[in-house]
C-alpha cells in the first residue's frame, strides 16, 4: 500500500511517499519552487513523488476543524479557510481518501517511528498545533499515547518567535541566526523578559501573561542591543525546555528519550538536555519541525516503525563523484560544492548539498559567508569520521549525525573556520555506513593533510532554499565561482 503524507498550507509544504514500512521518497516543496519556506505543494513536486506510485491513501498532518476553531478563537478569520486539506488537494488531481490526524501527534511519531527504539518518552514544543504548544508522549511498540499538553496561546515556541522579530528577523524562519546571534550577548533581559511575559511556569505547566503570536516588535523600543536580547530569550528557552526534561525524566519510567517540533532545531539547547544526563539515549530527527510531519502523518495513522535508513530521500542527482577533483580542490584551499546523490530531507546540509572546506584557514568563515551572502557572524558547521569526534570536541552526545547538538572545539585556535565565538560548533560525525563517498573524502583528507574534518555548510546562498537538481547546481557554480562535484 502507498501512501503520501503531506504538511501544507502553513509554511514548510513537504510531501512523503511510503509503501509499508518504507520511505521511498520525501522533500521540501521550496527545493522544487524556489521559494524559501514555500506553504504550498507544486506540480514538479507531485510529478516526481508519483513516480514511486500513485498514492492509495492520503493522511494530512493536522486535524482542519480543531485549527478552523482555534483560529476563530484567535480571532484569524481571514485565515480560517486555508485549512481545508481535502479541498486543497484536489489542486493537484489526488482522488484517494483523505485521512487526518493531529498535528502534535504527527511530531511525536515523526520522531518514535523513525527512532531506534520501541520504548521512548517523547516530547513536542513548536510555537502552535491545531491547540497543542507543548506535549509529552509515550511510545511503545506500535502505541502512541499523549502523557499531557499545554494548550494555545501559552507557547514557548510563539514566544521564541516573537523575540526572533524584536531582533529584526523573519519568525517561523530565522530563529536558528538568533540561536547563533546570542552567542556574542549576554542575557542580561532575561529576569525582565521573564517577568513582563511568563506568568507561570511550573513544570510542565508553562504559561504567559498574555499572547504573543503577533509577535512583540513594541517592546522596549529603547533597548537596541539586539545580541543581548537574543542571548536573553535563548537562555530563558534552555531553561524552559530543561525544566521540562526534568519533569519528565521524573515523570516516565522510560529513558529513551525523543525530541520533536521546530524547537528541537534549537542545537544549543539540545546540547543542555543531553548534558543533564537524565535519559540514556536521545533521537532527534533530521526534520522534527513541520516538514518533518509528513512522514510522521503517515506514521501517526499506521502506528508502524518505518525502516529508517538515512536523511537522503529527495530529489537524485545520479552522477559520478569525483573524489580525487574534490580531494584535490580541498588541499588547494578551495571552496567546493556537492551536488551528488538524493538530496537530504531536512534544512541541514549532510553531505548530498553541501559546500565544503579546510576548517582550519583564518579568513575561510569569512569567504564562505560572502559566498553565500550571510551576515558575517554567523557560524560554520564540522563534518568529522566519528572515530575521531572525541579527540576534537567535547561531545555532550555520542554521535550527532544530523548537526542536532553543539559541542566545545577543544582547539579552537587551530580549526577558526568552525568555532564559533564562544568556541562551540554544531558537530556532524559521520560514519562510513552513513554515507560511503563523503566519508572516503574525509579519509582521503586526513591521510593528505592529518585533519580529520571539514567545514560543512548548505549549497545554497542567504535565503534561497537548497540546491535542488543540477540545473540549481550549475547556476550556482556560475553565479558564484564554485566547483561543483
Amino acid at each position: 500500500m502507498i501512501i503520501y503524507g503531506i504538511s501544507a498550507n502553513e509554511h514548510d509544504a513537504s510531501l512523503a511517499v511510503v509503501r509499508d514500512e518504507d520511505i521511498l521518497f520525501a522533500s521540501n516543496a521550496e527545493r522544487y519552487s524556489r521559494k524559501k519556506n514555500d506553504p504550498h505543494l507544486n506540480e514538479a513536486l507531485v510529478a516526481d513523488a508519483r513516480a514511486y506510485g500513485d498514492p492509495d491513501l492520503i493522511v494530512w498532518y493536522e486535524k482542519p476543524l480543531l485549527k478552523r476553531a482555534r483560529k476563530l478563537w484567535a480571532g484569524q478569520h481571514k485565515d480560517v479557510l486555508r485549512t481545508d486539506g481535502s479541498a486543497y488537494l484536489r489542486r493537484f488531481m489526488f482522488d484517494a481518501p483523505v485521512r487526518y490526524v493531529g498535528h502534535h501527534e504527527s511530531h511525536a511519531a515523526a520522531g518514535f517511528f523513525t527512532s531506534p527504539f520501541d520504548k521512548a518518552a517523547i516530547l513536542v514544543v513548536d510555537a502552535i498545533g491545531e491547540w497543542d504548544t507543548i506535549s509529552a508522549w509515550e511510545g511503545c511498540g506500535r502505541s502512541l499515547k499523549k502523557f499531557w499538553s499545554q494548550r494555545y496561546p501559552h507557547s514557548l515556541g510563539l514566544l521564541y518567535s516573537a523575540f526572533t522579530q524584536r531582533v529584526g528577523l523573519k519568525p517561523n524562519e530565522e530563529e536558528y541566526i538568533v540561536m547563533g546571534m546570542a552567542a556574542y550577548g549576554k542575557p542580561i533581559y532575561r529576569d525582565l523578559i521573564w517577568e513582563e511575559f511568563v506568568a507561570r511556569f511550573d513544570p510542565p505547566y508553562f504559561v504567559l501573561k498574555e499572547n504573543v503570536h503577533r509577535g512583540v516588535r513594541w517592546w522596549r523600543p529603547e533597548l537596541q542591543d539586539r545580541e543581548n536580547i537574543a542571548a536573553s530569550i535563548q537562555k530563558l528557552t534552555e531553561e524552559v525546555l530543561v525544566g521540562l526534561v526534568r519533569w519528565f525524566a521524573k515523570s516516565t519510567s522510560h529513558r529513551n528519550l525523543i525530541l520533536t517540533g521546530g524547537l528541537a532545531l534549537n542545537c544549543v539547547a539540545n546540547s543542555q538536555i543531553a548534558r543533564e544526563g537524565l535519559f540514556q539515549n536521545i533521537w532527534i530527527p533530521p526534520n522534527p519541525g513541520d516538514a518533518g510531519s509528513s512522514i510522521g502523518a503517515v506514521a501517526a495513522h499506521t502506528r508502524r516503525h518505518l525502516n529508517w535508513v538515512h536523511p537522503y530521500l529527495g530529489y537524485n542527482i545520479d552522477r559520478p563523484f569525483d573524489i580525487d577533483g574534490a580531494l584535490t580542490a580541498l588541499k588547494a584551499g578551495k571552496v567546493i560544492g556537492i551536488a551528488n546523490g538524493r538530496a537530504e530531507f531536512g534544512p541541514r546540509a549532510l553531505g548530498n548539498r553541501s559546500l565544503l572546506t579546510d576548517p582550519r584557514g583564518r579568513f575561510t568563515k569569512d569567504r564562505v559567508n560572502l559566498i553565500k551572502k550571510r551576515e558575517l557572524f554567523r557560524p560554520f558547521a564540522p563534518v568529522i569520521m566519528a572515530e575521531h569526534a572525541d579527540q576534537y570536541f567535547d561531545m555532550p552526545v555520542k554521535t550527532s549525525p544530523y548537526m542536532q547538538f553543539v559541542a566545545s572545539v577543544r582547539h579552537p585556535e587551530l580549526f577558526p573556520a568552525i568555532s564559533h565565538y564562544d568556541n562551540t560548533a554544531r558537530v556532524q560525525t559521520l560514519t562510513y555506513d552513513q554515507h560511503p563517498k563523503l566519508y572516503r573524502l574525509l579519509e582521503s583528507f586526513h591521510r593528505e593533510t592529518g585533519c580529520p574534518m571539514l567545514l560543512n555548510t548548505s549549497l545554497n546562498i542567504k535565503g534561497e532554499p537548497l540546491v535542488n537538481n543540477w540545473s540549481d547546481a550549475e547556476r550556482f557554480a556560475t553565479q558564484w565561482g564554485v566547483k561543483i562535484f
